[in-house]
């Protein structure tokens, strides 16, 4: 079915105030609709349902679908036959279909059929579960060396957020763009950008992909089409719609038949009452551009909860708005976010213009690492927890056969030595020299124009003095 089926009007449950605290009545707090994606027509909606469920119970379905269809097309054969046949035929039905049922479930034990419910391959699954334990680690590290004094200024990390890199970005080509926030280590990461180049920007150094120059907040890679990290919201949007029509532009007017390359634009719910957010849309909409809006809506900006400053909290429906379709996704939920990046990615790539998915999610920790974070319910914190979206994956790893524990905990060793590595090649690297201090900040390298004396005033050794501690 086509893509744009999800902005046909659907009827959502009320969001309710993120603060409030769980009631008997109430089944979950998260805010996202459940519905499906796209129109399911009716006979294979039970797929779908089961892809939420554990192995076991998924047979337990298609046993069930099995004997329903079986039941009903006897029944009117059993009708022409004899009482004493009937009878007989009745108490080996459920055998034959308990048999039916464990060959089944040996051919799917034994790959030798396809469990339709698999929604990616063993290979793509390990990739996907590393990419998030990479995230994961990554950020808690941060904050151990924040708290050390190893880096400055503010940290923002990404705890709870990784189904939403994962799901996308391991998605791309190389030649795809990625225009972040400034919670943007673990989308570098995800684009392939080394731990070591990662960690040593945030300890300000110059092996950092920035040479220290960046910091936190501005990772930025040309070798990975990383083009930076922004600290004002909303800043990145713009640049990331400029990519997007660079590769239009290659691919129409240069004859660059072989440029499909597409742009994710990552920003929070906080940037989409923001006037270039909407500025963007309408131009990507307008020349439909290979772009992807991807919002984090991790229900709080900053201190501000979504609810309280959004007049409609359900952003997804500004897509329609602007002619594309819109999307809401759950973003704790890497399989169902992949599921959707699929598809916009690959209108893209088609030609079909942009996207604009919403995926809910939420942070494990503050704003930033300078952040108490007083003002959110602990049950509400407590609530996303128990929704880890590594947990959870984890978890349908192994109960669809994809990997095994011992696989799973090689990979988290792995990670860690990772991290380790890039902590200690971080603290041993050298900073950055003074004479560095000027470059990248004006389009004449030399900056700042003619001193009195006719020289370039940063020429003056003493013009720098005491800018910088070095």
């Amino acid at each position: 079915m086509g893509f744009a089926r999800v902005i046909q009007p659907h009827p959502l449950p009320l969001l309710a105030d993120p603060r409030a605290k769980p009631t008997a009545t109430t089944s979950s707090l998260f805010l996202g609709s459940t519905r499906t994606l796209r129109h399911t027509p009716a006979h294979t909606q039970t797929l779908h349902h089961t892809r939420s469920i554990s192995s076991a119970q998924r047979r337990s379905v298609v046993a069930a679908n099995v004997s329903d269809v079986k039941l009903k097309s006897s029944a009117n054969l059993v009708s022409s036959l004899s009482l004493s046949l009937q009878i007989a035929i009745c108490r080996a039905l459920p055998c034959m279909l308990e048999f039916m049922q464990t060959i089944v479930e040996l051919l799917i034990d034994m790959d030798l059929i396809v469990n339709r419910d698999k929604l990616l391959t063993k290979e793509e699954g390990l990739e996907v579960y590393e990419d998030m334990i990479l995230g994961r680690v990554f950020e808690d590290m941060c904050a151990q060396m924040y708290y050390r004094g190893k880096m400055f200024g503010f940290v923002h990390l990404y705890n709870g957020q990784e189904a939403v890199s994962s799901g996308f970005i391991k998605l791309l080509k190389k030649e795809d763009t990625v225009v972040s926030t400034y919670r943007d280590h673990v989308h570098a990461l995800s684009k392939g950008v080394p731990a070591r180049a990662v960690m040593s920007e945030l300890f300000g150094k110059t092996t950092g992909c920035c040479r220290g120059q960046g910091g936190s907040m501005h990772m930025f890679s040309a070798e990975h089409n990383v083009l930076g990290g922004f600290a004002f919201i909303g800043e990145g949007i713009p640049v990331a719609t400029g990519a997007a029509f660079t590769s239009k532009y290659k691919r129409e007017v240069l004859k660059e038949a072989d440029c499909d390359h597409v742009t994710l634009a990552f920003f929070g719910d906080g940037t989409a009452n923001n006037g270039q957010f909407f500025e963007c849309l309408n131009m990507a909409a307008l020349w439909k551009l290979p772009i992807i809006f991807v919002v984090e809506n991790n229900l709080w900006a900053i201190g501000m909860s979504h609810l309280r400053a959004t007049s409609d909290p359900e952003i997804w429906k500004k897509g329609p708005a602007f002619g594309m379709p819109g999307v809401h996704v759950d973003g704790m939920d890497v399989l169902k976010v992949r599921e959707v990046a699929k598809e916009a990615i690959g209108r893209a790539r088609r030609g079909e213009g942009p996207t604009l998915v919403e995926c809910e999610t939420y942070r494990f920790r503050g704003h930033s690492l300078a952040d108490p974070d007083e003002l959110r319910d602990p049950d509400e914190k407590a609530h996303y927890a128990a929704r880890d979206p590594i947990t959870q994956f984890k978890k349908y790893l192994i109960e669809n056969k994809l990997a095994s524990e011992a696989e799973l905990k090689a990979i988290e060793k792995k990670i860690d030595e990772v991290v380790e590595d890039a902590v200690e090649f971080a603290d041993e690297s050298p900073a950055p020299s003074r004479s560095q201090l000027l470059e990248n900040v004006f389009a004449d390298p030399r900056g700042f124009g003619i001193g009195p004396d006719g020289r370039y005033r940063c020429e003056d050794p003493k013009f720098t003095e005491g800018t910088a501690q070095v």
